[in-house]
């Protein structure tokens, strides 16, 4: 087991008791991801110290974000759409993190799809589902909470799109880079976003890059 994901995971203010579990199945993912990039073009590096920081740990370090969202929400199930979802970040990750939550990973190419159920039967994830279609194509008001990581930047066709599927009350949640970047792309939808939040992520490895979550309720 590798110590730069156990520590990590730590260091990303995980539960201590789930952080085994975990880790051993991030270890299988990420295996997953190196026997298959080449063919599926999943993510821009088959590194193993890169996946591991630049991935998962990036996916994961939203994780008491989420949480609190979930808690705030006061609903007994919810429903996240990881829209985009690609080679399954954060989607895959998040799933492993929150057995009690519905993931659905969206995803319009086929074989990135067959990718990533065969990645939730290795992982043993019976609280994911992966649905081959354009987010265009899902039915309103889909998911409690929608994660991404694939829009740069966030035009006004898709902040529609998304807002559409996601429920009254529900959150976009949004992993972005720098905060100035973050500004001049959100002045561009101001009209149908004119709130949103910034949080600061700390993503270990990655001291040196800016990661934010811009979170925006509908």
């Amino acid at each position: 087991m590798s110590s730069l994901l156990e520590d990590g995971l730590k260091k990303c203010d995980l539960p201590e008791e789930n952080i085994k579990n975990l880790a051993e199945k991030m270890e299988a993912y990420i295996k997953e991801i190196i026997l298959f990039n080449s063919a599926y073009n999943l993510t821009n590096t088959s590194d193993y110290d890169e996946l591991v920081i630049r991935h998962i740990l990036d996916s994961l370090s939203t994780y008491q974000i989420i949480n609190n969202l979930i808690k705030e929400s006061g609903k007994e199930e919810i429903f996240i759409g990881d829209i985009g979802s690609g080679g399954g970040l954060p989607g895959i990750p998040l799933a492993a993190a929150f057995p009690q939550v519905n993931f659905n990973l969206v995803e319009r190419m086929s074989k990135r799809c067959a990718f990533l159920e065969n990645c939730s039967a290795i992982l043993n994830l019976k609280n994911l589902k992966v649905t081959e279609s354009e987010a265009e194509k899902i039915p309103e008001e889909s998911f409690d909470f929608i994660t991404f990581r694939a829009f740069r930047p966030l035009d006004k066709k898709m902040i529609k799109t998304l807002l559409r599927i996601t429920k009254s009350g529900g959150f976009l949640c949004a992993y972005k880079a720098r905060l100035e970047n973050i500004k001049e792309e959100m002045s561009e939808i101001s009209n149908i976003v004119p709130e949103y939040q910034v949080k600061k992520l700390f993503v270990p490895g990655l001291e040196d890059s800016e990661r934010n979550l811009v979170l925006i309720k509908k």
